[in-house]
């Protein structure tokens, strides 16, 4: 008998905590002590509390409050401000909250597949550059890695840190060195939200509303629904990976973080669709324009980072499936208020990881600090503007060429250009810097030429044309054929 009351007072016991527990005011990981707040647009707030409980929110001596729907969601805008801080935020339900430590800034999503996960401890100089990564005004999240069936709405764990040489050493390389060039050149704080996964393809990083439109892949969002991703990791030694349908990631590690005010976001990926690069042109527009659909800030700026240079250089021009993915990258710059950061200089033929991060993230900054803060500045290297032939010569124009175009050759020599006629055998070509903007392309080996390409190859080690600005020039053809992704 005394076992039994004793075992009733425990479940009563039991059922009283999580009574209690279910009436606090829950938020979401990343709204805690340390975090940057976006300065310039309304601050949307927003959490979880019982149905029908009111909820206020205390901010910069400003408070707003609201009340929780059935579901038990609550959700406030707080008046949009400037950078500044530090200050506290209260939120006050049945429980009160204290957040304290909080800044107001520019918070960027960092998003993609390895070389953004890449952390600080594996880059060119990394214990010299986390020894001296004590910005304390940089703030860095990182959401843990997560597959998901559907849009989940919250995170299952993670933290604000401050920069410093304990927090930075696992922190993404390349968004660290881009929110560190921001930092140094706007004098305002940074927060840095790291959402990657190595490996992955764009597909599995964008919503199940743009993915059902895709005809490529709604078959397989309709297997996702069926699929129960518990039992089928349960029953099979090889879990389910994150490319192994779309959405996954999205679910996962992106919705949870709709709708937390941000000016943009930066993206290392495309290595995971090489093989499909004429479909890239499609999924990555797509997915880009599905982040600011549900984000709801409309067009905020993209900037991503463009493939490296990798694999053995060919003797010989050859068809390239990573000068595909190129050109589908460059072919996105066409949405509105995109950027995009060359690699194809500081790659590593023999690693699918270079180290040298700091030159892509500076690159990044530069697109940001042109297509996000208006700065009268040149972020991109030459790219192909259009040709005209004139007998065995072909006469290219370029745009972004700065003060002018320029050989990185001791000898002044161009590189990395062939030249085919219409029978599309393509040939090494002599090409020479004619203008400001203006380069002449010939072969005594095609007669009438058809088409000039530039850097068209996995790796392009020679490629060597530059601006003034000393940023490398756009992998480029100026024909339509069809390719071996197509």
């Amino acid at each position: 008998m005394r076992t039994s009351l004793n075992f009733f007072k425990i479940l009563v016991a039991l059922l009283l905590f999580s009574s209690m527990v279910s009436a606090q005011v829950v938020l979401p990981p990343f709204f805690n002590c340390n975090m940057v707040l976006q300065q310039g647009i309304p601050i949307p707030v927003w959490g979880w509390a019982s149905p029908g409980e009111r909820v206020s929110v205390t901010f910069n001596n400003k408070t707003v409050t609201t009340k929780t729907g059935k579901d038990g969601k609550w959700k406030v805008s707080l008046q949009a401000m400037n950078y500044g801080g530090p200050y506290n935020m209260v939120i006050k339900g049945k429980n009160l909250r204290t957040i304290e430590n909080i800044l107001i800034g520019e918070v960027w999503v960092c998003s993609g597949q390895s070389n953004m996960e890449f952390n600080l401890s594996s880059a060119l100089n990394g214990q010299a550059e986390i020894a001296a990564s004590d910005y304390p005004e940089i703030r860095l999240f990182t959401v843990k890695r997560r597959i998901a069936q559907t849009p989940q709405e919250d995170l299952e764990e993670g933290e604000w840190w401050q920069c410093s040489p304990v927090s930075s050493p696992k922190f993404s390389a390349v968004a660290y060195f881009f929110g560190r060039a921001l930092y140094l050149k706007l004098k305002v704080p940074i927060g840095l939200i790291n959402t990657s996964w190595g490996g992955t393809v764009a597909e599995t990083w964008t919503s199940p509303e743009t993915i059902a439109k895709n005809p490529d892949f709604a078959a397989k969002l309709e297997d996702l629904k069926k699929l129960d991703i518990a039992d089928y990791n349960q029953k099979n030694e090889k879990k389910l990976g994150p490319n192994a349908y779309p959405t996954l990631l999205y679910n996962g590690m992106i919705n949870p973080l709709v709708p937390y005010g941000i000016k943009g976001a930066i993206w290392y990926q495309g290595e995971g669709n090489a093989g499909r690069a004429f479909q890239y042109r499609r999924v990555f527009s797509d997915m880009i324009k599905d982040w600011r659909a549900q984000w709801e800030q409309g067009d905020f700026p993209f900037l991503f980072v463009q493939l490296a240079n990798f694999m053995k250089a060919d003797s010989l021009p050859a068809e390239s499936t990573w000068a595909e993915l190129r050109e589908a990258q460059t072919m996105t710059l066409s949405l509105p208020k995109t950027g995009m950061a060359s690699a194809i200089d500081v790659g590593d033929a023999l690693d699918i990881h270079p180290k040298d991060k700091q030159t892509v993230g500076k690159r990044l900054a530069l697109s940001a600090l042109k297509v996000a803060y208006n700065q009268n500045i040149e972020n991109m290297g030459p790219v192909y503007s259009s040709m005209k032939t004139t007998g065995n010569i072909v006469d290219i124009t370029f745009d972004h060429v700065g003060k002018g175009l320029m050989a990185k050759d001791k000898y002044g020599y161009l590189k990395g250009f062939t030249i085919a006629g219409s029978n599309h055998k393509f040939y090494w070509a002599k090409a020479t810097i004619t203008g400001t903007n203006t380069i002449q392309v010939s072969s005594p080996e095609v007669a009438e030429p058809v088409s000039v390409r530039y850097g068209w190859a996995n790796n392009p080690a020679d490629a060597n044309l530059y601006n003034s600005e000393g940023l490398p020039g756009d992998p480029f053809r100026t024909d339509k054929w069809k390719g071996i992704t197509e």
